[in-house]
């Protein structure tokens, strides 16, 4: 079985809503369609289909391998580029999409910096406290902090973000400084609407390599980091910090680390875009800069 073509028609019959539909577009006859979907169902040992006089609809397992051929297919179409020539200077607009605190204090100055070296590129930056549909809204590239990627779209590490927990002197001299992870449940606990609302989880690096997590709650939660600095900076409460935007504020004392024994747990840094075909100088440029700019980074 030619397992690329299988997937290919795999796809085109999920796309086209039936077999005539993907024949038509293959230029092939319908029983070799239905055949070389038959033939895929057995090498996954699942049916993907579910087939019925009106319509086809995915079944769970076809569900689970659509994004996987899809992505086979375009590591293929790559592979047949790969001695293509080389694309011209970067030249065009891209847009960027990425969180507040992370635009403000991190990504404007390697938008920066990246213009400089490519004058030709114009970019617009929009800072979201949102995940965005990056086809609906015709996003070039997305900037996200996660553990979780979506399987259907393309990711490129860049680094890794990590987080600090800390307090203001202020809030440490009225309620005390806790010396435990628990006893972060007895203290207001500023938390992210997005991460870790109710629970923060640490990788115990000191203790033994035993991680640990720790329910939590505070009078205040918000979406967006810079504002949730702001609280723990008037001596709200604890915050769980992203490091790029308070380790400066740690490193001239406005802010107090706590627990600096457990690490919190990381974030991967990731550049997320939708397809691999043909990749655009722009975009191809901006990964490459952005993973040499930030791999080495502490946060």
């Amino acid at each position: 079985m030619d397992r690329l073509m299988a997937m290919q028609v795999f796809v085109k019959v999920v796309d086209g809503g039936s077999l005539s539909a993907a024949a038509e577009q293959l230029d092939l006859s319908r029983p070799v369609v239905s055949r070389y979907v038959a033939e895929l169902e057995d090498w996954v040992g699942a049916r993907l289909l579910h087939r019925t006089t009106r319509r086809l609809s995915l079944t769970p397992a076809g569900n689970e391998i659509l994004p996987r051929c899809r992505q086979m297919l375009e590591f293929s179409e790559d592979m047949r580029h790969a001695l293509d020539a080389p694309d011209e200077t970067p030249r065009g607009l891209l847009r960027i999409t990425a969180s507040t605190s992370f635009a403000q204090t991190q990504l404007i100055q390697a938008v920066v910096d990246y213009g400089r070296r490519y004058p030709g590129v114009a970019v617009d930056l929009m800072a979201l406290d949102r995940t965005v549909n990056l086809v609906e809204e015709r996003i070039d590239l997305a900037i996200r902090m996660t553990n979780r990627l979506d399987g259907n779209l393309i990711a490129r590490k860049l680094g890794v973000c990590r987080s600090i927990i800390c307090a203001s002197p202020d809030y440490l001299a009225r309620h005390g400084t806790p010396r435990k992870v628990e006893e972060l449940a007895l203290h207001n606990c500023l938390t992210h609407s997005y991460v870790g609302r109710s629970l923060w989880q640490f990788d115990a690096r000191r203790k033994g390599g035993r991680g640990q997590s720790v329910a939590v709650g505070g009078s205040i939660s918000a979406n967006e980091v810079t504002v949730l600095l702001q609280a723990v900076l008037a001596g709200v409460g604890i915050g769980h910090m992203p490091a790029y935007t308070v380790a400066p504020l740690v490193a001239t004392g406005q802010l107090v680390q706590l627990l600096p024994e457990y690490e919190p747990l990381q974030l991967g840094m990731y550049g997320v875009y939708a397809s691999r075909k043909h990749i655009p100088a722009t975009l191809r440029t901006m990964l490459d800069f952005l993973a040499q700019r930030f791999a080495g980074q502490p946060f």
